[in-house]
């Protein structure tokens, strides 16, 4: 069985009922859910044998946050307990033209103030086969740049192949943060996912001719943005993910993978969104699962954009999805009929 090592932050997930405003009514629902724990639980749910690495509190809520992946199966072993405070955000579902809206509350929460001393990334990469982390977790700050770069360099000593989602996060740092930290992250990446932003936040890479609020991709733009990632940095493959926003409610969704010689494109899925939070990481789980499995690059990917279409059709983070689930749609039945 593959072995997945994800390392990011876990957080609690606060949300109005519904499509409700923030206190619109006095009730939040809570889960929990963070970039690399949503590939983690996706790989889980898939059959491989899926590690997720953080660190949260000894606490009754850093307890749930732990439990929530025990639940479907991810290797909790080798997260580190301590400080003070789980990280939180506050989800604010958009519908039709009102976008969704997103709150931090994860300042000096136990991962933000984690040292290099807290992992043991030679015992922790002892039979992975993947490393998997974001843009998301160099960005918070504190002495995280350096814990993933260790852990970049201890899964590259292991032949560990490398999978990093650039996921820029304006809310956390700046451009000029992002690149320099990614720059010399993704020097040890082998597979870079992206979208149509993040290249161009992070690295000033940018697709011509497309406008992405007035809906206009353009496929061409995204080959040159995939080629230029991979002759910067030396990927073995590029991953990129569009999303033509109709509404908050509305989308289309389809994806491209670049694999040093063929440009593939995904088929296209029009999408009646539940809830989008977590759409690029079940993207991320679909594609190294995919990967792992020994998929050619246009079968991958449609492994990939299958998986993140059925995740928008999901409340929470988590993609509460099989393999025969995503093989199904990619394969080509979209009809969501009743299965009897």
């Amino acid at each position: 069985m593959k072995r997945v090592v994800t390392f990011g932050e876990l957080m609690l997930r606060l949300a109005p009922n519904g499509y409700y405003r923030f206190f619109q009514n006095d009730q939040m629902q809570a889960t929990f859910g963070g970039g690399e724990a949503n590939v983690a639980v996706s790989l889980a749910n898939y059959g491989l044998d899926s590690v997720f690495v953080t660190k949260l509190p000894t606490h009754a809520i850093g307890q749930a946050a732990v439990n929530s992946l025990r639940y479907f199966g991810v290797d909790t072993s080798k997260i580190v307990r301590g400080g003070d405070r789980v990280g939180i955000y506050f989800l604010e579902k958009g519908a039709s033209q009102r976008g969704s809206v997103c709150i931090y509350d994860r300042a000096h929460s136990s991962v933000a103030e984690a040292t290099c001393a807290d992992f043991d990334w030679d015992s922790i990469f002892d039979g992975a086969d993947w490393f998997h982390f974001t843009g998301i977790t160099p960005a918070l700050g504190g002495n995280l740049v350096e814990i993933c770069r260790q852990a970049c360099k201890a899964a590259k000593k292991r032949g560990v192949k490398i999978s990093c989602d650039l996921n820029y996060r304006g809310k956390l740092w700046t451009r000029e943060q992002a690149k320099m930290a990614m720059t010399d992250l993704c020097q040890y990446v082998d597979v870079c996912i992206s979208n149509e932003e993040d290249a161009k936040d992070v690295f000033g890479i940018e697709a011509e001719n497309t406008d992405i609020t007035g809906g206009k991709l353009n496929h061409e733009g995204y080959k040159s943005v995939a080629k230029q990632l991979a002759d910067r940095f030396g990927f073995e493959k590029v991953a990129i993910t569009l999303r033509t926003s109709l509404s908050a409610s509305d989308n289309d969704w389809a994806g491209m993978l670049y694999d040093g010689e063929n440009y593939c494109f995904s088929k296209s899925y029009r999408l009646h969104i539940v809830d989008r939070v977590g759409g690029g990481d079940s993207f991320g789980g679909g594609l190294i699962y995919a990967l792992l499995s020994g998929k050619d690059s246009r079968s991958a990917i449609e492994f990939a954009v299958a998986a993140s279409t059925l995740k928008h059709s999901v409340e929470g983070d988590y993609n509460r999805v099989s393999v025969a689930e995503v093989e199904k749609l990619a394969g080509g039945d979209g009809s969501g009929r009743v299965q009897r």
